[in-house]
């Protein structure tokens, strides 16, 4: 077992980190799929709306609702795992709908905000909203589901620290002294606050509507006073969510590319997570070049290259050079060589410098030859952890 599956083999949840285009997804399949095959049942919860995970994981589709990857997929690949493993795709609109019949006072309040335009607009477009629907669906996962491990695969955002803010900036939202004058006027404004907004009720009113329209306006008016009451059943669950991701059987998983600016991304937000007490178990370098010159002599040149080659293929009938071969194939693979080993030195200062700088297990996956797009990719990923 790998030093991160260790890490993780006591944990209940594992959220997976990162900039987006580091591979995220599909670390996050392949560590739920090593401890499902170790015996655990497990969840991985992505956010990614491609295909291709559905179908690497056997199923046809992926929805809000958890499905059960069927055992003849595993059978295809090869692979007989000892537990179970799930998948589900989040859906930030039900998600938000999910949220509001659970703190609504009323069936009857309830109703009156889903079928409200403007939330209609809102729970899918709110800065923050797709980041704060995935931990509130974490939440969900890990107190009302018996899994033995959870695996979270965070948004694609533009700054990785969007998701440990997002609970703030929705409460902010929700709660700053402005919205709770806008959402709750009974309690924050009186009812002067309600008919300020009503249609025709006061010179602001008309002048509003000349530039939105009465029903704008209206529907405005029934969004804020359906939020009436609910402010503070939100902030307890938001703070459940925080308090979760705190607890000591949760682990972050950062996944970096070997770039620079990934590995940046990467430190930054390690040292947010160390600033705000966050549990780290490990650190992944994914999509690293492989060193194929390990011991650090120098590289074969193409004289180097024809006598190993002529040794390699001694008896066998010569192939006949392409047109505009270039110096012969002996010095193609001495300069695609010394391109390779270039870019794996490269690879490998940043690397170092992540692992120099980051705490927790540590796993590097190569780059593979072929794009993962099945179980048995998965698998040949959930072997570097």
């Amino acid at each position: 077992m790998g030093a991160l599956r260790e890490a993780l083999a006591r944990k209940r949840v594992a959220v997976c980190v990162g900039s987006g285009g580091v591979g995220k997804t599909t670390v996050a399949a392949s560590l739920a799929l090593s401890r499902a095959m170790e015996g655990g049942k497990v969840l991985v919860c992505t956010i990614d709306p491609a295909r291709r995970l559905a179908s690497a994981l056997g199923l046809a589709t992926l929805g809000n609702a958890e499905a059960r990857v069927p055992p003849e997929a595993f059978a295809r690949a090869g692979l007989a795992p000892r537990g179970e493993l799930w998948a589900m795709m989040l859906d930030v609109k039900r998600t938000w709908d999910d949220l509001i019949a659970r703190h609504a006072p009323s069936p009857e309040q309830r109703d009156r905000i889903l079928r409200s335009r403007v939330y209609q607009q809102v729970s899918g477009a709110l800065a923050g909203s797709q980041e704060y629907m995935a931990m509130e669906k974490l939440h969900e996962l890990v107190t009302e589901r018996d899994y033995d491990l959870v695996v979270l695969d965070t948004p694609p955002t533009a700054h990785a620290l969007d998701f440990l803010e997002a609970p703030d900036r929705i409460l902010d939202f929700l709660g700053n002294e402005t919205a709770r004058v806008l959402l709750t006027p009974a309690l924050g404004a009186g009812r002067l606050g309600l008919r300020l907004f009503q249609i025709g009720g006061s010179y602001v009113a008309r002048t509003l509507a000349r530039f939105t329209g009465s029903d704008v306006l209206k529907d405005v008016s029934d969004f804020m006073a359906g939020f009436e009451g609910m402010y503070e059943g939100f902030k307890e669950r938001a703070a459940g969510v925080r308090a979760l991701l705190a607890r000591p059987d949760v682990g972050f998983v950062l996944v970096a590319g070997p770039s620079p600016l990934s590995v940046d991304e990467a430190l930054f937000f390690h040292d947010h997570l160390a600033a705000s007490s966050m549990p780290v178990a490990g650190v992944i370098a994914n999509r690293v070049t492989p060193d194929l010159w390990a011991d650090g002599g120098a590289l074969p040149d193409a004289a180097a290259l024809a006598a190993a080659l002529a040794a390699a293929l001694a008896g066998a009938p010569a192939a006949p050079e392409p047109d505009g071969a270039g110096g012969g194939l002996p010095a193609r693979l001495a300069l695609t060589l010394a391109e390779h080993q270039r870019l794996a030195r490269a690879d490998g200062r940043e690397v170092r410098r992540l692992f120099e700088a980051t705490s927790g297990a540590r796993a590097v996956v190569p780059r593979l030859e072929t794009d993962v797009h099945d179980l048995a990719g998965l698998a040949a990923v959930a072997a570097w952890t």
